[in-house]
């Protein structure tokens, strides 16, 4: 079967119909990007290939290797930077799926072998944007030495690097300096990536007036990105090659919805028209929809995923086709975090839709063992400010999120121990790991050998749970009626099972 190249393209005849093909080639190079893994080939890149398709950006990205071990640069090189990108999912309560060939990249470097040619890029006129995703651990700092014919081996200490040389073949010229816009899921990005570049360049003893240029003429953007890209096809590659007639090794697969909001100033947003071209991105101050993604999209993740995995089902797919379950996030998300949510009611109410037809999305197989990862920390950082909140305004417990904290403190109970990162639960006669960090672990591990299978026993391990301060950053038993709550939900999820339990919750809720 043939390859995915800029040769087989520009045979249209070889092609479906269906493929839409467009090829930018002879474009200029604008963007660097610090990366090119499936996130950022699925909603960067694919956004600069709409601009380019309506002629309003006309540029293309050089994607750089954040790591020595990297294996994707070697396929763009070979496919001439070239890949298959697939929306599949629900978009206005209508199935879509539409297959596209980007064209936006335009080649790929292995800085750790190539850093002459990231140097060269630096030196580049045409150069005005970084974009980066090297994941939370890559947008860190590490103390490292300086070799200016050398890629560091962090991402901050590359970007470092570049912009000194920028600076240094530019005398410093403010007009020399670039709109950098991290996408690294860390609160404050941009800031944090600026504060990071002072730091290595203090280490590096680069010049105050470097440092001083940096802070000048050059634009740090806070960011945040939501779309769920799950990558590489591996289940039904060989579905998707008879259908298309050639091979991509790097073919990705992405749901309709995207938001991109960026804290970028006038500049940006004309430089960037991603607005204009009809695509999903908000421009300005960024918390209020990092609080709206958290609030109606993580939290209800976090709530679903022990009650779903408790009830039988394996993806969030399968969970919410259950009518229960379906009621359950609704109800959830409807009459406890709307109106917790300080936004405007137009865009909570469309975005709680839109999040609703993303978890029901057939395409995408979001297993629930994934989400239960660390589940403890994000039930803590997403969930519980609502329920606190909740509990302060209402002077009530929010019947669904405690439920869903009954459930997290069930999936976690485990008579087996693996190591100090991980224990085996059980359910339906089938084993399941459970992971999250060793206070976790060993937390919960400790509480649950307080159960003898009485009632008195399943009060000890929900106190034990609630006033850990360590695990919730505050004593949980001093919320008035929630420790009789959770032993309660705790029982009957023992007793009779969880898609028993969650249904008469449901359908008989009661306020406490």
């Amino acid at each position: 079967m043939k390859r995915l190249n800029k040769a087989l393209i520009n045979n249209d005849a070889q092609l479906p119909e269906f493929l839409e093909v467009k090829n930018y080639d002879h474009l200029p190079e604008r963007i660097v990007q610090f990366g090119e893994g499936n996130f950022l080939r699925g909603f960067v890149d694919w956004m600069v290939h709409q601009l380019n398709k309506q002629g309003l950006f006309n540029g293309r990205i050089a994607a750089i290797q954040p790591t020595p071990h990297g294996k994707v640069v070697p396929k763009l090189t070979a496919q001439d930077g070239l890949y298959t990108f697939v929306l599949q999912g629900i978009e206005d309560g209508r199935e879509v799926e539409k297959y596209e060939i980007i064209s936006s990249i335009s080649r790929g470097i292995n800085p750790y072998s190539n850093w002459e040619d990231v140097l060269a890029l630096a030196e580049s006129p045409s150069i005005e944007f970084v974009f980066s995703n090297t994941t939370e651990a890559g947008l860190t700092y590490s103390k490292e030495a300086y070799n200016p014919t050398e890629a560091p081996l962090s991402f901050p200490g590359k970007l470092t690097a570049f912009l000194y040389h920028r600076y240094s073949v530019n005398n410093g010229d403010s007009h020399a300096g670039l709109t950098i816009i991290p996408c690294e899921l860390v609160e404050e990005n941009g800031m944090k990536l600026k504060e990071i570049v002072f730091k290595i360049a203090e280490d590096w003893n680069l010049s105050s007036s470097f440092i001083d240029w940096v802070k000048d003429s050059n634009q740090f953007c806070n960011t945040l990105v939501d779309r769920i890209v799950p990558g590489f096809p591996k289940d039904n590659i060989e579905q998707f090659e008879k259908l298309l007639g050639y091979e991509d090794l790097l073919i990705g697969v992405g749901e309709p919805y995207h938001l991109f909001a960026i804290d970028g100033d006038e500049n940006v947003k004309a430089a960037l028209p991603f607005h204009q071209a009809g695509l999903n991105v908000k421009w300005g101050d960024v918390t209020p929809y990092r609080n709206l993604k958290v609030s109606i999209l993580n939290a209800p993740h976090t709530m679903m995923f022990s009650v779903g995995y408790l009830s039988g089902f394996q993806t969030v797919y399968e969970a919410t086709e259950n009518e229960t379950l379906h009621r359950f996030v609704q109800r959830a998300i409807d009459e406890e975090i709307l109106p917790t949510v300080s936004f405007d009611e137009k865009t909570k109410r469309e975005f709680a839709e839109s999040v609703i037809e993303r978890f029901r999305n057939p395409f995408v197989k979001h297993y629930l063992v994934d989400l239960g990862l660390n589940a403890v920390s994000k039930f803590r950082a997403r969930v519980l400010p609502l329920f606190l909140h909740w509990t302060e305004e209402k002077k009530q417990i929010p019947m669904m999120m405690s439920f869903s904290l009954a459930a997290l403190i069930t999936y976690y109970r485990s008579k087996e121990l693996v190591g100090e990162e991980h224990m085996i639960g059980r359910c339906g006669g089938e084993e399941y790991k459970i992971r999250d960090s060793k206070e976790a672990i060993k937390r919960l591990h400790e509480a649950w050998k307080y159960y003898d299978q009485t009632r008195q026993g399943i009060e000890k391990v929900v106190w034990n749970v609630l006033e850990d301060e360590k695990l919730w950053g505050t004593n949980l038993v001093a919320v008035d009626k929630l420790h009789s709550v959770i032993s309660d939900h705790v029982k009957n999820i023992l007793e009779y099972g969880m898609k028993q339990s969650a249904a008469q919750l449901v359908e008989n809720v009661q306020v406490h």
